[in-house]
């Protein structure tokens, strides 16, 4: 594993940028971007909701998330970096919603019973992939759904690989992915406009 790939490195980089995090997702589409994919689909909001982002960043999913949803009986933002979670808590105080931070990265967050996971490109750094998947299901209830944003192959992407070193999924490898986690997906999200569509695909998936 290369510095530029390991945990403490990463989170190092991104507690460094969590200043400009959010006005930067914002001015990029990204937070644009994640209010089209939620709002394509309607969710049952005759039950309880129990939303986990997790690799939050500065909560942009979890933020368009209650745009679309309203707020959910509970939230919780899990990323490991401090600054990343202090600006999520702030975004979402901004809307009235009071989030729950948890300091640490995926596998090191023990299972709950969430409804909603959202994960925005947190896969692409993760050395398993498919152990990743399976560790984002581990946090679900019984027929709850995986809100998951992958990087695509693009060449936009090969630029942000010179800062971040992530991967990319094509569209049947993800799918295999998922598969092979024990997902069923659901629904498929080309982004339609900016630097998304470029560089992302969204998908929803169930625990089969």
């Amino acid at each position: 594993m290369s510095d530029a790939t390991r945990p403490e490195f990463l989170t190092s980089r991104y507690d460094g940028a969590a200043n400009r995090w959010r006005d930067k997702m914002r001015a990029l589409g990204y937070y644009d971007g994640y209010l089209g994919f939620l709002s394509a689909r309607s969710i049952d909001r005759s039950a309880d909701q129990s939303v986990i982002d997790m690799g939050c960043g500065s909560a942009a999913f979890a933020e368009a998330w209650v745009a679309v949803n309203g707020p959910p009986d509970q939230l919780t933002l899990v990323d490991p970096s401090p600054g990343m979670l202090d600006r999520g808590i702030a975004a979402l105080a901004a809307r009235d919603v009071a989030a729950r931070p948890v300091e640490g990265l995926l596998g090191q967050v023990s299972p709950a019973s969430a409804t909603t996971v959202l994960a925005a490109h947190i896969v692409e750094h993760c050395p398993e992939p498919v152990e990743a998947l399976r560790q984002l299901g581990d946090l679900l209830a019984p027929g709850g759904r995986l809100w998951l944003v992958a990087s695509k192959p693009h060449w936009c992407n090969a630029i942000i690989w010179l800062q971040w070193r992530h991967r990319c999924f094509r569209r049947d490898e993800m799918l295999d992915l998922l598969e092979q986690a024990g997902f069923d997906v659901e629904f498929e999200y080309a982004f339609p406009a900016g630097p998304p569509s470029r560089t992302s695909r969204g998908y929803v998936a169930r625990r089969a």
